[in-house]
C-alpha cells in the first residue's frame, strides 16, 4: 500500500498521544471505497479495495510510513468535564498531502483498544460505520465542512452492543483530529508548554495566513470562533442536528466531526432532538449556536494563560473574541437564509421574514427540506402557492407570508429563472432522511445487502439535482417510518 505519509503530529512531544499497534481482525472485507476521495488524495482506489488493502484498512497491517498513534484529549460531555478521554477506538495512521495541497489525517475508527479505551472494546459496529459514511459524504456534497469517509471494511468479527452485531472499521479523513478537548487536556494539567506548542501547531496547520501576529493563541481563538459560527449556520441551513456537541466533538479546523446520534429534521421543530442520550434537549436543533459559543468559551479558558501575562487583560481579550460569535453567526445564518429564500441582497427586514416563515412551519409541522425546495418552484410559478399552502394547517398564514416574500423579491432586479436556479443550489432536493439511512443500515446489517446503501450514497452525492428515477428518496417518512431516536453506537 502506498501512502506518502508526512506525520507532523507524531513529531510533537510524546505526551500528546500514545503509540498504538493495530489489533488484528479475523477476515477484513472492503465493502466501500470512496473512489473520488481516493483520487483527490493521490491514492489508488483499486489498491485500497484489494485483499491487501482490506488488511490495511481493517487494521491488520500498517502501511509503509505509518506511525499509528491514539490522540490524547479531554472534554466537556453534556456540560460535565472529563479530564481524560482520548482516542479510545481509533488510531491515526498518519498524514498525507492531497493533490490540492491540503494536509489531512488518515484515521482508522473502530480499530481496537488503545490506552484511552476506558474498558471499552475499541471496536465499531457496522451500523454506525455506515451511518458516518453516508452522512459525512452527504454533508460534503451539501457543501458543509466535514470529515470524510474513505473506506468501510467489515472485520469478520462480531461486536457486542445491545446485541451481537457485525464489526466494521471506518477510514476517516480529516483536516486534523485536534479538538477543543485537546486544549482542555493540557489546561487541566497546567501544562503551559504543551498549550503553547499545540496553539502554534494548530494555527500553522489550519490558519497559516493568521500566523505572525506575535500571539498565536489569540489568533487561533479568533479563527476558530469564526469557523465554528459559520459551520453551525450551515448546519441550520440543511436542517442538521449533530446530537452530541461535546467539546471533544468540536474540531479546531471548523469541520463537522463525529457522526454518532446525528440526524436531519423532517418537520421543522426548533426544539427537536434525536439523540437517545440528550434527555434534556441540550443539543436541540436551535440550541446549536448557543452550545457552539459555550464550547468556544471552554477553548478560551484553556488558552487564557497564553493570551496575556495579565489575567484581566487575558480575560478581556478572550471575551472580546467570544462576543463576536453572535455577530458572525447572525451574519452567516442571514446569508444562508437569504439564499434559501432567493434574496440576492440584504435588507433590514430579511431576518423577520425568515423567522416568520419558520414560526409558521413549526406550528404546522411542515417538512423543512420539502418546503424550501417547493419555494424554488414557487418563485417561478405563483400558482404553485396553493400546493405549498396546503402543507400548512392554516393555509392563509402561508399566503399572507407569501405576499410579503413576493413583495420583497420584486425589489430586486433578478431574472426569475436565474433566481430559481440559485435557490436550487441553496435548497437540496435530497438529504440523508433518517428513515432511509436506517433502512440502508438494516439491509446491510441484517441481510448483508449493500444495494440500498450504495443507492443512497450515490443519490446523496448530487443533493441539489432532481433525480426523477429515485425521487422516493426525497419523500418525508410515513408515520410508521419516522425515526424518533438515534444512538451513539459506542
Amino acid at each position: 500500500m502506498t501512502f506518502s505519509f508526512d506525520n507532523t503530529y507524531a513529531r510533537l512531544p510524546a505526551r500528546f498521544f500514545a503509540p498504538v499497534s493495530p489489533t488484528r481482525v479475523r477476515a477484513p472485507r472492503v465493502v466501500k471505497i470512496n473512489r473520488p476521495l481516493a483520487a483527490e488524495l493521490g491514492l489508488d482506489a483499486d489498491e485500497l479495495g484489494s485483499p491487501e488493502g482490506a488488511q490495511v484498512l481493517g487494521g491488520n497491517a500498517a502501511p509503509a510510513g505509518a506511525d499509528p498513534i491514539a490522540l490524547a484529549y479531554a472534554g466537556h460531555q453534556f456540560g460535565v468535564f472529563v479530564p481524560q478521554l482520548g482516542d479510545g477506538r481509533a488510531m491515526l495512521l498518519g498524514e498525507v498531502v492531497g493533490k490540492n495541497g491540503r494536509r489531512v489525517d488518515i484515521q482508522l475508527k473502530g480499530s481496537g483498544p488503545t490506552p484511552f479505551s476506558r474498558r471499552g472494546d475499541g471496536r465499531a459496529a457496522l451500523g454506525p460505520v455506515l451511518r458516518e459514511y453516508i452522512v459525512s459524504e452527504a454533508m460534503a456534497a451539501l457543501g458543509v465542512p466535514t470529515t470524510r469517509a474513505l473506506a468501510a471494511v467489515i472485520t469478520g468479527e462480531p461486536v457486542r452492543r445491545e446485541e451481537m452485531l457485525p464489526g466494521a472499521v471506518l477510514t476517516r479523513v480529516a483536516a486534523s483530529h485536534i479538538r477543543v478537548g485537546t486544549f482542555e487536556f493540557f489546561a487541566a494539567r497546567d501544562d503551559r508548554e504543551a498549550l503553547t506548542t499545540l496553539a502554534s501547531y494548530s494555527l500553522r496547520r489550519h490558519y497559516p495566513d493568521a500566523t505572525g501576529t506575535g500571539n498565536d493563541a489569540l489568533a487561533l481563538l479568533e479563527r476558530v470562533v469564526h469557523a465554528q459560527a459559520n459551520l453551525v449556520a450551515m448546519w441550520l441551513g440543511v436542517g442538521f442536528v449533530h446530537g452530541v456537541m461535546n467539546t471533544d466533538n468540536t474540531a479546531i479546523s471548523g469541520e463537522t466531526i463525529d457522526y454518532g446520534p446525528c440526524a436531519f429534521l423532517d418537520e421543522y421543530d426548533p426544539n427537536k432532538t434525536f439523540s437517545s442520550i440528550d434527555r434534556g434537549g441540550r443539543y436541540a436543533f436551535a440550541n446549536q449556536p448557543r452550545i457552539a459559543q459555550w464550547n468556544l468559551t471552554r477553548l478560551a479558558e484553556a488558552l487564557l494563560p497564553l493570551l496575556a501575562d495579565d489575567d484581566d487583560q487575558a480575560v478581556r481579550l478572550a471575551t472580546e473574541r467570544l462576543e463576536r460569535f453572535s455577530t458572525i453567526f447572525a451574519a452567516a445564518h442571514g446569508r444562508v437564509m437569504r439564499a434559501k429564500l432567493g434574496l440576492a441582497r440584504e435588507e433590514a427586514d430579511d431576518s423577520a421574514l425568515a423567522t416568520d416563515l419558520l414560526i409558521n412551519m413549526a406550528s404546522s409541522g411542515v417538512d423543512y427540506t420539502l418546503l424550501f425546495r417547493a419555494l424554488c418552484a414557487a418563485t417561478e410559478d405563483r400558482f404553485t402557492d396553493e400546493r405549498v399552502a396546503a402543507l400548512f394547517a392554516q393555509p392563509q398564514a402561508f399566503h399572507d407570508w407569501s405576499q410579503r416574500w413576493r413583495s420583497r423579491l420584486a425589489r430586486e432586479d433578478v431574472p426569475t429563472d436565474a433566481r430559481a436556479a440559485a435557490m436550487r443550489l441553496a435548497n437540496p432536493r435530497f438529504i440523508p432522511r433518517n428513515h432511509r439511512v436506517a433502512q440502508a443500515i438494516d439491509a446491510a446489517v441484517r441481510q448483508d445487502d449493500f444495494a440500498p446503501f450504495e443507492t443512497l450514497v450515490r443519490v446523496l452525492g448530487r443533493p441539489y439535482q432532481d433525480q426523477p428515477e429515485l425521487m422516493q428518496l426525497a419523500d418525508p417518512p410515513r408515520q410508521e417510518e419516522r425515526v424518533l431516536q438515534t444512538f451513539c453506537g459506542t
